[in-house]
C-alpha cells in the first residue's frame, strides 16, 4: 500500500482533521528505550497499515506487547480512533504506563531530583549510584502490587526510567527471577527526564486502557472494527541472537506458535491484524518458519538496523517481517 504523502492534496475531511491535529500535537516518542523498538521503522510500517485505518473506519487500536510503545504513540498522534487498549506481560512496564497516566507531574519531580544528583557526580560516583538504585529497584519488586495504585509506584517508575536511561546499551532486560540485570552505562550527559515528552505521553494515556497480562487477554476487546498490532519478543535469527528477556518468561518457538494460533483467531473475528518479527532468512535462507506457519497471509520484508549486539561489527542493516491478514 502506498504511504499517504502529507505534502499532496488530501480530499477526505477526516484526513484533513487528522493532519491538523498531527501538526498541533507535540512530537510523541517512547519514554523508555526498548530493544526492538519501532521508532526507526515507523515510516515503513505506516505503508502497511490497513486502508480502513487511514479512512477512519477503524475505531479501536489494541497492542498486547506494548514495550516502548512507538507504534501506539504514532497512531495516537496521527489517526482518529475512539479507543486504545495496551498491555504487556512485564508488570513493571505496565506499572510505569499507569503511573504516567495518573501522576506524571510527580514522576517528573522525582526524576528531576534523580537527574540533578546524577549529573553532579563523577563517573565512579555515578556508577555507585546506579547500582544503588538498581538494588533498590530489584529489592522492592516483590513488595509491589498492580491491583491497587500506591504512591510507591511513582518512585518505582522514576527508578525504572533512570535505570533505562543510564544502563549499558539503553535496554531493559531481566533474569529468570525477574530482576533487572543490565550493567552501568558510561554516558556523559544522558537525558533522564524529558518533561515535555512525559506530559505528552500522559495526555495520550488519558484515553487509553492499560492492562497487565498475556497477549491472549486482549481478546475481549477485539471486534471487527479493531486494528491489532503484535510486536512480540522476536524469534532469534541465530544461536547468538537469543534476546527474549523483556520479562522473566521465555518466548520460544512454542510461544511463537501459540501467538500464530491467536493471530488466526483474531482474523476470524474480523479484526485487522499486523505482526512484526525477525526474518530468519537474514542468517538461513532455508528457514521457512514464518512462511510455513503463516501460510495464506501476506508477508512483507522491511529493512531495519540491528542496534543491540555486544559485537559492534554485527550491528547494521537486516530485514524484519511484517505479517498481515489484509
Amino acid at each position: 500500500m502506498a504511504k499517504i504523502a502529507y505534502s499532496t492534496k488530501v480530499r477526505s475531511p477526516i484526513l484533513v482533521r487528522s493532519l491538523i491535529e498531527f501538526m498541533k500535537t507535540p512530537l510523541l516518542k517512547p519514554f523508555l528505550k526498548w530493544a526492538g523498538g519501532k521508532n526507526q521503522l515507523i515510516e515503513q510500517i505506516d505503508n502497511y497499515f490497513p486502508e480502513s485505518l487511514k479512512t477512519g473506519s477503524i475505531k479501536r487500536y489494541i497492542e498486547p506487547f506494548i514495550g516502548g510503545g512507538a507504534v501506539f504513540l504514532y497512531l495516537a498522534r496521527s489517526y482518529e480512533m475512539d479507543n486504545f487498549f495496551i498491555s504487556d506481560i512485564n508488570p513493571d512496564l505496565v506499572l510505569a504506563y499507569k503511573t504516567i497516566q495518573k501522576n506524571v507531574e510527580e514522576v517528573i519531580t522525582l526524576l528531576l531530583e534523580i537527574q540533578n544528583k546524577y549529573i553532579s557526580l563523577d563517573e565512579e560516583e555515578r556508577k555507585s549510584y546506579f547500582y544503588q538504585i538498581r538494588s533498590q529497584f530489584n529489592f522492592q519488586r516483590n513488595q509491589i502490587t498492580l491491583q491497587t495504585y500506591d504512591n510507591v509506584w511513582i518512585e518505582r517508575t522514576a527508578q525504572m526510567i533512570f535505570l533505562n536511561r543510564t544502563c549499558f546499551n539503553g535496554l531493559f532486560r531481566v533474569n529468570s527471577k525477574g530482576d533487572f540485570n543490565v550493567p552501568f552505562g558510561r554516558y556523559k550527559n544522558p537525558t533522564i527526564c524529558d518533561q515535555q515528552n512525559l506530559k505528552a505521553v500522559s495526555q495520550v494515556l488519558q484515553r487509553t486502557q492499560i492492562y497487565h497480562g498475556d497477549f491472549t487477554s486482549c481478546e475481549r476487546f477485539v471486534n471487527e472494527d479493531a486494528f491489532v498490532y503484535f510486536d512480540p519478543p522476536y524469534r532469534p535469527i541465530s544461536k547468538t541472537a537469543n534476546f527474549t528477556s523483556y520479562s522473566q518468561y521465555a518466548f520460544d518457538d512454542k510461544e511463537q506458535l501459540r501467538l500464530r494460533d491467536f493471530f488466526i483467531l483474531l482474523d476470524k473475528k474480523g479484526a485487522r491484524v499486523l505482526l512484526s518479527n525477525s526474518d530468519p532468512k537474514n542468517e538461513d535462507t532455508t528457514d521457512n518458519f514464518f512462511e510455513f506457519n503463516y501460510k495464506g497471509y501476506q508477508i512483507n520484508r522491511v529493512k531495519a538496523s540491528r542496534n543491540i549486539n555486544s559485537n559492534p561489527s554485527k550491528r547494521g542493516q537486516i530485514y524484519e517481517l511484517l505479517i498481515m491478514n489484509y
